[in-house]
């Protein structure tokens, strides 16, 4: 092994970075003969997995999987003959001396007036594909306008330094979203001609107020909607049909713009564009971008045998502290790192705790490291994305809010703690290590959890699989009600228009907004008649209405925002919250004044809430029947209530249970759901175990099917574009409407988003995939890897994980000897 022989973090010996593996315990490990394994080329990114590795016997590696995926050369093309010099001279100035192939095609068709989608990986230069026809357009027609739409600020923030940098006169480009000050806004909308904004803003600060806007709408020329694959679920399916309400305003002020949209690689790029944008798009997907070596490793956790989780189940060591092990190594070594983590909180925590090892290194590297997401105050995240840029700070703990698009270059690691819900976020981030075209080392650490279990021992389900499509239903009646309200308020709706927002559906829906005096219907269409305009009390995000305040009790200040969905989950009594590193507890939450109030305290435990779920089938759209088994997919009613929540020491121990008493939740959404026969179960009446049943006695059924929805829910995000906790679940031995024992998913959107058809129609690699994994986790009777929910309402009590894999392997056969055998994970 070639060892450096130089300290990488100037300023710190070999030593003081050996003792610091020392000092944090074990930080995992990886013996040498097993990380070069097939590749020996000693790129950077093997080299810092050595050294994040080091020091433990390969009997206990947590590493499952090491890939080498290889370097790729560029494939040039030239600047268009089209292109205006002064944009051209401008762009190769800001560091693109020549255009990839790519970005010439993608540029290309937008120039020639054609919707286009340009599909491919991180650091292809997405940007230039659409700045390259848009400046030149604003550059040689003064008249023209253009919008830009990004998910997050973040990333609109990060477009509009770049397009402001290149300098170009009369291009004015300017931000409208809702950092811009008031006193700004005017100036936007009198002269800005390329403004950079998010759907929210669309929604309700430019669609509402249109009139004002009839400079900018009369000389619409493009419209870019950036990293469109984030579009997906209810939020997806919200924006589809606000593109149609932007095209739908364009059009009434006399223009007709050409849509550009920019995408990770992603299945069916043209298809999926289409449906979200409303236009038929070509998909541009042949990647000529260079890309560095990356180093790909997947990890997982030990169990803990000291510790003992809820009900006697062996605690896994938490990603987000096996990720905070990882980050305190990667920036003693001097390596520039995004950890990427699911929650705000678990941001937070990873920050810290990386601080707190870096802290027993060298007093002075804490500051190198800070946490990043979603919730801080606007001038707060400019700071950390200066810090960023500037390289003022080396290890950043982050959620997806750095996922999409910021510029950030030359970072040596990316480390993914748990995955991110879709293959395409996972390389979405993954992509962010060696965006200049160096080696870099990717991470993915598995989180306590079912479909991270599978992935990190079924690499083929994350590293040859291709990218799934987003999954978005613009056809949701509750999304399109309140989205033809809004259109309606904009402009009176005609008849003619109904293609556009869904044909009869929309009919349909508009119905009953006239029944319930919503709309009002005259013979030249549908008008809106209250005072107040919809776009405000109209949630494009999902989450149900206004943001609940988190405010410091004592002081007054307010520490941030949550949705009123996931309020009960974050902010119930007694939750741990956390911002900008400092710990506070919750005091109360009122959902009616949108207020949650805490205390600054510092405990040493974290909060876990609880929910109990019960449900109605309300109508069976689909049924196949397999002699003994059925498949079913249909419209629920779900009720749901956090009854209570753990508290529970950061190493995974429980300490006891609180009881809530918040208010329950009541939906109306689709679910699937399969029934098993008690002949089948093992409980019927007859002699003897029939062929292929589970041979269940009753006692075990409960604990069997409970274990197999706990599962089932884990993998449903390898199948369905979505997260664990944007479904639920209910198991019973039986229930009152099917007549047997169920097992129910259901998404957690009013109306559905999608998740449980697509479970539906992958219900056997689905169950598959869930059976796997349970029997992939090596502890003996169900731990959170497996079978535990860290949600359930019911204590994770009974819970049978070898029943579960009884139940599963009883449902598969049944589908089997039925010809259900195919839909294979790389189908």
């Amino acid at each position: 092994m070639t060892l450096l022989t130089e300290p990488i973090f100037p300023g710190l010996t070999r030593s003081s970075r050996t003792s610091a593996r020392l000092a944090r315990g074990t930080v995992g490990a990886l013996c040498l003969s097993r990380v070069v394994d097939g590749a020996a080329d000693g790129t950077r990114g093997q080299r810092l997995l050595r050294r994040v590795t080091a020091g433990i016997p390969a009997e206990d590696s947590p590493i499952t999987h090491v890939a080498q995926l290889p370097a790729r050369s560029a494939e040039f093309g030239e600047w268009p003959r089209w292109a205006e010099p002064s944009v051209v001279r401008a762009l190769q100035a800001g560091g693109a001396p020549r255009p990839w192939a790519h970005q010439v095609e993608a540029a290309s068709l937008a120039f020639e007036g054609k919707h286009v989608v340009l599909s491919t990986g991180t650091a292809s230069g997405k940007s230039l594909a659409y700045q390259l026809p848009i400046l030149t357009n604003l550059m040689t027609d003064e008249r023209a306008c253009a919008l830009y739409l990004s998910p997050t600020k973040a990333l609109g923030a990060d477009q509009l330094r770049s397009v402001s940098s290149l300098e170009l006169p009369g291009t004015r480009p300017a931000s409208f979203d809702g950092d811009t000050p008031m006193a700004e806004r005017d100036w936007v909308r009198a002269h800005a001609r390329w403004v950079f904004t998010n759907p929210d803003m669309l929604h309700r600060g430019i669609l509402a107020g249109h009139a004002r806007w009839s400079r900018f709408f009369r000389r619409l020329s493009y419209v870019v909607v950036d990293e469109c694959h984030s579009y997906r679920g209810v939020f997806g399916s919200h924006v589809a049909l606000l593109l149609r309400r932007l095209r739908r305003m364009a059009e009434h002020y006399g223009s007709s713009p050409v849509f550009v949209l920019a995408s990770a690689t992603t299945s069916n790029p043209a298809e999926f564009a289409t449906v979200l944008s409303g236009v038929d798009c070509t998909a541009v997907t042949e990647d000529a971008s260079p890309r560095g070596a990356r180093t790909v490793a997947l990890w997982e956790p030990p169990l803990l045998k000291e510790l003992a989780g809820e009900n006697g189940a062996p605690v896994r060591r938490s990603a987000g502290a096996e990720a905070s092990r990882i980050l305190a190594e990667l920036v003693v070594e001097g390596a520039r790192t995004l950890v990427f983590v699911r929650s705000r909180r678990g941001a937070e925590l990873t920050a810290l705790a990386a601080g707190r090892l870096l802290s027993e290194v060298d007093s002075s590297l804490p500051r190198l490291v800070a946490a990043y997401r979603s919730g801080y105050l606007p001038e707060e995240r400019r700071a950390l994305e200066s810090a960023l840029l500037e390289g003022r700070l080396l290890g950043v703990a982050t959620t997806n809010a750095l996922e999409l698009g910021v510029d950030i270059a030359g970072l040596d690691a990316v480390v993914v703690a748990g995955y991110p819900g879709t293959l395409a976020s996972f390389w979405q981030q993954a992509g962010r290590a060696g965006r200049a075209g160096d080696a870099a080392l990717v991470v993915f650490v598995a989180r306590d959890d079912p479909l991270d279990t599978y992935l990190v021992h079924h690499p083929a389900a994350i590293l040859d699989k291709p990218v799934e499509a987003a999954v978005l239903d613009p056809a949701n009646p509750y999304v399109l009600g309140p989205q033809l309200a809004c259109a309606a308020a904009e402009l009176p709706l005609r008849n003619d228009e109904l293609p556009t927002f869904g044909g009869e559906a929309a009919r349909a829906v508009l119905d009953s907004l006239v029944a319930d005096n919503v709309l009002r219907r005259r013979p030249s269409g549908w008008y809106w008649t209250a005072r107040d305009r919809p776009q405000h009390d109209v949630d494009i995000r999902g989450s149900g209405g206004e943001q609940i305040a988190v405010v410091e009790a004592d002081s007054g200040r307010m520490l941030g925002t949550v949705d009123p969905g996931s309020a009960s989950f974050a902010v119930h009594p007694g939750a741990v919250y956390l911002h900008r590193g400092e710990s506070y507890v919750v005091d109360a939450l009122d959902f009616e004044a949108g207020l949650a109030l805490v205390h600054a305290e510092d405990p040493d435990w974290n909060t876990m809430p609880r929910e109990v779920v019960d449900i109605t089938v309300l109508n069976t759209l689909q049924r196949n029947d397999y002699g003994g088994v059925s498949v079913c997919l249909g419209e629920v009613a779900v009720t749901s209530q956090v009854v209570g929540y753990l508290r529970r020491r950061h190493s995974g121990q429980v300490l006891d249970h609180v009881a809530l008493d918040l208010p329950e939740q009541a939906l109306r959404t689709r679910a699937v759901w399969y029934t098993i026969s008690a002949d089948l179960l093992g409980t019927g009446e007859g002699v003897g175990r029939a062929p292929g049943s589970a041979g269940l006695i009753p006692a075990r059924v409960p604990g069997a099917l409970h274990a197999a929805e706990h599962a089932a829910i884990g993998l449903l995000p390898l199948f369905a574009t979505c997260d664990r906790w944007d479904i639920g679940g209910v198991s019973t031995a039986w229930h009152e409407d099917t007549g047997e024992a169920t097992v129910f998913v259901h998404d957690g959107h009013p109306g559905g988003a999608g998740f449980a058809d697509r479970g539906f129609a992958a219900v056997f690699p689905w169950l598959r995939a869930t059976r796997e994994a349970i029997v992939s986790c090596e502890c003996p009777t169900g731990c959170p890897s497996c079978v535990q929910s860290p949600k359930c309402g019911n204590g994770n009590d009974p819970l049978d994980k070898a029943g579960a894999v009884a139940v599963l392997e009883t449902v598969l056969g049944a589908l089997r000897q039925h010809g259900v055998h195919h839909g294979h994970l790389d189908d």
